[in-house]
């Protein structure tokens, strides 16, 4: 057995080489299975390595690729392109032939920063709006202090100068591949343009337009370009393109070049006839924004009011230790130039408890693709049985059963003389403290209980809500109508951005376009809710769970929609071009003639197309090549009625017949009276009407 054992023993002892190649088996076995196991480490290397490895490639495919490249993949799916306004009308032999100066509107203008506090320490002229706001992700509350203003005279705070940029880099690009200018530059270049004969009048769009001339002397130094532009090109008279609250603006500037010094910039009387040719408007808030009040009111308009429905604990609470709208809110209330875009005209224009100017308007209408409005006898009929009566004139509801409920059905506490409770925010909120946390519980609720505002009564709620903002307003804006314009007291610059409040200078040869997009949901009313509560929250936002449903699909997250560019209504970009400036007005006086340029909107067919070519929202209709094309033309010589004077697809007219500022206009009563005439009677004054000749539609009613 010992012999078994000893040679079973032997048997099942390795041997010294086949125990070596074992061992050394099992140990590359043992290797294979750790490499086949990644590490979370191993997986992220290899992501970025392929990230770099791809970003490499269409880097260097970029760089090798003829530039005409991206063109050609385009045109092979779309289609041959349609050539630039500019190359096309230099074709046609169009060349450079007035100034032009375009105006900015608000936000659109980059600012440098030229003095600032420790914090903005290497940022001695870079950007602090505009270009990629890098130092808005880096620094943020470093960011908002610069880009606040003091809150007691709207101007710098002490240590911090913020300057606009000049030339034309100031707007031509809002950010990296956004552009705002860029595209009409481009196309003014191909017929002759250079910078010469363009000039962007850069200003701080955050102070009020006099304080620009205040401390930065700009509407002095537009006035000097625009005269020396004048002199160098043999006497021809400038082109004005001022844009969004750049409209505003110019219109100020307007006043202010006719005023005697020290308030104005004493050009006398006849300036204006002198030295422009026209004004080409585009997107002009000439009577306001509802917009501008929900920002003033609760930091918000329909998208910031989605996102923070959506995400609250970002835009509101602190997360990351920010208070997002609360700094937005602190920031803005002291930008006075807000205040010039509130409503102007009170109910008288926007509308009151119980009617509106845009009633009956239908928010799923297909707008027609030209000036043509014909339709059958049915498809009136079913509109108007359809129609929903939203009540426009209502800007601020809170709930929506009360923005549908009838003025004698809501029992209103008025708000104006009530007492502000107290709160004891003003130590925990710190850095966010806006005027919210002085009125307390109690002045919240008041507010609340009013339950409804329209555009005459939302002023007295600004007052009361932000009294330190509308302190400074008031110094700078006005929002009345003036019945007697030789008044002494409408000489006053407070009055000179209010077209309902001023006269148009006396320049017969001058004219003036209003060129706007249309066909867009625009923002036109809200309905309201209290905020959850908290020490430092803003007490109000927009109630994104109010529906309008089939029954009434204007109203869609908490806010009514009407016809307009997405950020201006028709009724705002309009009006005065159609009523109050046409023909000799009291607010024009010497006549100069006006015209409507309405622009279709029609969205990008793919993404290839960028923002578009036909766009008519607010800042994209500034790439329109229709409305380019409307521009060089005029540049290069033309008249409004060479364009084929008014352009329009909206229902501009019939809207501002509505009104009743002590203006008569024969053309209402047209409108009126065809109004109550069989449908193909309608249809051909309308047909005529909308295409520019009221003289000819007037005709055809009076026939029929």
């Amino acid at each position: 057995m010992s012999i078994l054992r000893h040679r079973k023993g032997t048997e099942n002892k390795k041997t010294e080489p086949e125990y070596e190649e074992f061992k050394e088996k099992k140990s590359n076995g043992s290797l294979r299975k750790r490499r086949g196991r990644w590490s979370c480490v191993d997986g992220c290397c290899w992501f970025v390595g392929c990230i770099c490895c791809i970003w490499w490639l269409l880097l260097f495919l970029y760089n090798a690729m003829p530039a005409s490249f991206p063109q050609y993949v385009t045109e092979a799916i779309t289609g041959p392109l349609p050539d630039p306004p500019g190359v096309k009308l230099g074709k046609e032999g169009l060349r450079a032939k007035h100034p032009v100066v375009f105006v900015p509107g608000i936000v659109t203008g980059g600012l440098e920063l030229w003095e600032g506090h420790q914090c903005a320490e290497g940022l001695f002229r870079k950007r602090l709006w505009g270009g990629t706001f890098g130092e808005l992700y880096k620094r943020p509350l470093c960011w908002v202090e610069h880009m606040s203003l003091d809150n007691e005279t709207g101007l710098d705070p002490s240590g911090i100068r913020i300057r606009p940029v000049s030339g034309l880099v100031a707007a031509d690009y809002f950010a990296p591949g956004y552009f705002v200018w860029a595209v009409l530059i481009a196309n003014l270049a191909r017929i002759g343009y250079e910078e010469k004969n363009m000039y962007m009048a850069a200003y701080d769009w955050r102070i009020s337009f006099q304080n620009t001339e205040v401390r930065d002397q700009t509407l002095s130094r537009i006035k000097s370009n625009i005269e020396l532009m004048v002199a160098s090109s043999g006497g021809k008279k400038v082109v004005i393109i001022p844009h969004s609250m750049g409209v505003l603006y110019f219109l100020h500037f307007m006043k202010w070049v006719e005023a005697p010094a020290p308030m104005g910039g004493g050009g006398g009387s006849d300036w204006c006839a002198k030295h422009l040719k026209a004004v080409m408007n585009i997107g002009g808030p000439f009577l306001g924004v509802p917009k501008a009040v929900s920002g003033l009111f609760s930091a918000e308009a329909k998208d910031i009011a989605a996102a923070r429905s959506m995400a609250p604990s970002f835009l509101e609470n602190e997360m990351f230790n920010f208070q997002t709208l609360q700094h937005v809110m602190r920031m803005t209330r002291t930008w006075d130039s807000t205040m010039s875009m509130i409503p102007k005209g009170g109910d008288t224009i926007w509308g009151g408890l119980d009617w509106s100017p845009e009633e009956g308007h239908e928010c799923n209408e297909k707008k027609p693709k030209n000036n043509s409005t014909q339709t059958s006898e049915n498809d009136r009929t079913r509109k108007s049985a359809n129609a929903t009566r939203v009540k426009y004139g209502r800007l601020i509801s809170f709930g929506k059963h009360v923005a549908d409920l009838h003025s004698s059905e809501i029992e209103r506490i008025d708000f104006r003389d009530a007492l502000k409770g107290k709160s004891h925010a003003n130590s925990t909120c710190r850095d966010v403290w806006t005027e919210y946390h002085d009125m307390g519980i109690g002045g919240v609720k008041a507010v609340a209980d009013y339950k409804v505002y329209t555009a005459g009564s939302v002023l007295d709620l600004l007052h009361f809500v932000a009294p330190k903002l509308m302190k400074r307003g008031s110094a700078h804006f006005s929002y009345g109508i003036a019945d007697d314009l030789d008044d002494k007291k409408f000489e006053h610059y407070k009055y000179w951005s209010n077209p309902l409040e001023t006269k148009l200078p006396n320049a017969p040869g001058m004219e003036i376009f209003s060129m706007y997009g249309v066909g867009i949901p625009t923002e036109r009313a809200y309905v309201y809710k209290l905020s959850p509560g908290g020490d430092c929250y803003i007490p109000f936002q927009i109630d994104t769970s109010a529906e309008g449903g089939s029954e009434s699909p204007c109203l869609k997250g908490g806010v009514f929609h009407i016809d307009g560019d997405e950020t201006v209504p028709i009724l705002s970009a309009g009006y005065m071009c159609v009523k109050g400036w046409r023909g000799k007005t009291r607010f024009n006086p010497s006549g100069i003639r006006t015209f409507i340029r309405e622009y279709n909107h029609a969205p990008p067919a793919n993404l290839l197309e960028g923002r578009g070519t036909q766009s008519g929202a607010h800042v994209d209709i500034m790439g329109n090549f229709a409305l380019i094309e409307d521009i060089i033309r005029v540049t290069a010589g033309a008249s409004g009625e060479d364009l084929g004077r008014d352009q329009v697809y909206s229902d501009i007219f019939k809207i501002s017949c509505v009104q009743s500022i002590g203006l008569r206009s024969w053309w209402c009563f047209v409108i009126h009276l065809a109004s109550r005439l069989p449908v193909e009677t309608s249809v051909v004054y309308l047909k005529q009407e909308y295409s520019g000749k009221p003289e000819a539609g007037y005709l055809s009613v009076l026939e029929l």
